[in-house]
């Protein structure tokens, strides 16, 4: 990015509390301004109170995608550009694949995929004007590795770093960045009783996920990880000539993904022979087509 530090405006979804919160108070206590949306805007009082004008609160559900430009146009309208789109909002979702309804896996979807697709379509025509920009999104260490009990919000993790791997390659022409972060267990409201979901529990699975159930539930206020820190940091990683891709976010996460990288090596490694063995024989060496 090549915006001055103190002239960037934000837009985070999900800014009232987490991640997002932390995010938003890092960028206004900069000098910056923010567009935050949440789904109850009083949520932003005390933000409001304190900054004023250079925050814009706005009522907003990431799963109403038809609205986001809505979003965006009022941002622009307030401060003539947005600078870095964070897709923030979400929520997780305990459950096992068969307990998981239809409606509950497109929750975790729209949440987690479609929502921050449509404000990333809506940012990128002034972001692609001015020749820069930074688009963050909030994945997980759950977005590269699942577990039983969490497929659902996987799904639309692993979704979003999907399409926001590519996206990365199509922006970059455009001096656009894509950060996707990668966090581990942060003290917000995440693990919260009434914010973390789950579905109609089968008595059949207990002996499989019951335990997965408990500790999402029990962490709540001891996670490891500090939001105001991890603002930080994500400030920092903005700023860098050479930012990665992906930033796992937190010491766990950076255990957890190291070792199912590690573990992934190893398996295309260890049965290369016989994945080869698919092609035509003497054929030559795959071109590569990106």
């Amino acid at each position: 990015m090549d915006t001055n530090l103190g002239n960037r405006t934000w837009l985070i979804t999900g800014a009232s509390s987490g991640l997002g919160l932390a995010l938003a108070a890092a960028a206004l206590q900069a000098g910056e301004q923010v567009v935050g949306t949440a789904r109850r805007a009083e949520r932003f009082d005390a933000l409001r109170k304190e900054y004023g004008d250079r925050l814009l609160a706005i009522e907003h559900d990431v799963r109403d995608t038809a609205t986001a430009a809505d979003v965006v146009r009022r941002g622009l309208a307030a401060y003539g550009r947005i600078d870095v789109l964070v897709n923030n909002a979400g929520v997780g979702q305990v459950g096992a694949a068969e307990e998981v309804t239809d409606a509950e896996l497109r929750d975790m979807l729209d949440q987690h995929l479609f929502g921050p697709a449509a404000y990333a379509r809506a940012v990128l025509p002034q972001m692609r004007a001015n020749r820069s920009g930074a688009i963050v999104q909030m994945s997980s260490q759950g977005g590269r590795l699942s577990f039983p009990g969490v497929g659902s919000y996987s799904a639309g993790k692993f979704a979003l770093e999907g399409w926001s791997e590519a996206l990365a390659g199509e922006v970059a022409p455009f001096g656009i960045r894509v950060l996707i972060v990668e966090p581990s267990r942060f003290r917000t409201e995440f693990n919260a009783a009434g914010v973390l979901h789950a579905a109609h529990p089968d008595a059949t699975y207990d002996p499989v996920i019951g335990s997965v159930r408990t500790n999402l539930t029990e962490v709540d206020g001891a996670q490891e990880g500090d939001p105001v820190r991890a603002a930080s940091v994500i400030r920092d990683v903005l700023q860098a000539p050479e930012a990665p891709l992906r930033l796992p976010l937190g010491a766990e996460a950076v255990r957890n993904l190291t070792r199912i990288y590690q573990r992934g090596l190893d398996d295309v490694r260890a049965w290369a022979r016989v994945s080869e063995s698919a092609d035509f024989p003497g054929m030559p060496p795959a071109v590569r087509a990106f």
